[in-house]
């Protein structure tokens, strides 16, 4: 049977400290220590819609493109890596949380603040985490790993729009800055993420299979699903212009499923599909 996808390893050099919301805790943005499916949809999209010399004046246009996106290409999840003897070495943030904490993550605190007092003005204070381009105990340059795959007669310039791109929160103050590390390459293989998982590529979204024991590498469904590990409900914002209310970029929040998180332990071998903003749905394995 033909493929109707065709896998490409995508690897991104990360130039800025990188901030993924996760939760909030006191004053502390917490970060997620990888690149969500959502994330890179919406740094994608952005990346697609916003040409020189056309501004988009409204949401709709971006809710095109994003559909497009969504229905042309699929992609993984992205983890940071280290670079060793010419290949790329996966840190899996939940291997050993503390150590990985201690080698990637650390946090920005800032203020605004109350010049008459000079002190902090009351409730501005907000630390905020990051992933950091390097690592500190080795100076390591950070790279983020994954995969898009591409459907058969796709025509979206997804290639070109991933070397200017950034990556989710304070990017205004030129955080989540990445850079292509390589063009990137179609893989020959049906194994991703250095034989963690499988791939197929016939059906008509790709499918991913995951041997029992082993971790699930992007947010899943928890219908009809058992792991071992946390579950979590995935929102994210989008602009809508055409609400009544929460119109303004950001303000609307959509609801995507309860899903177990990256990590997470499957009890027995599973497939997947990756459905819309990389999401993995379970499904009977074939």
């Amino acid at each position: 049977m033909a493929r109707i996808w065709t896998p490409y390893e995508v690897a991104f050099r990360l130039f800025a400290p990188m901030h993924i919301g996760r939760n909030k805790v006191g004053n502390l943005q917490q970060t997620r220590s990888y690149v969500t499916g959502r994330v890179f949809w919406g740094a994608l999209t952005m990346r697609l819609t916003r040409k020189p010399g056309k501004p988009a004046s409204d949401s709709f246009l971006y809710q095109s493109i994003g559909k497009q996106v969504n229905d042309s290409l699929a992609w993984t999840y992205y983890y940071p890596a280290l670079l060793r003897s010419g290949r790329y070495q996966i840190i899996w943030p939940w291997d050993d949380e503390n150590d990985f904490s201690y080698r990637f993550i650390r946090s920005y605190t800032s203020s605004t603040l109350a010049y008459p007092q000079q002190s902090a003005d009351e409730g501005m204070l907000h630390e905020v985490e990051f992933l950091s381009p390097h690592t500190f105990d080795t100076g390591e340059q950070v790279y983020l790993i994954g995969y898009v795959f591409e459907k058969a007669g796709c025509n979206l310039p997804w290639k070109d729009s991933l070397t200017k791109i950034q990556f989710g929160g304070e990017r205004g103050y030129g955080w989540g800055d990445v850079r292509l590390a390589t063009v990137p390459s179609k893989v020959d293989t049906f194994s991703l993420f250095n034989d963690h998982v499988t791939c197929s590529l016939i059906n008509e979204r790709p499918r991913i299979t995951v041997p029992a024991c082993m971790s699930i590498l992007a947010h899943t469904s928890a219908k009809n699903f058992e792991a071992e590990g946390c579950i979590e409900p995935l929102v994210g914002r989008e602009w809508r212009s055409n609400n009544t209310n929460n119109k303004y970029a950001g303000q609307h929040v959509e609801f995507n499923n309860i899903c177990f998180t990256p990590g997470s332990t499957v009890i027995q071998k599973r497939q997947f599909t990756i459905e819309d903003f990389g999401i993995w749905k379970p499904v009977p394995i074939t």
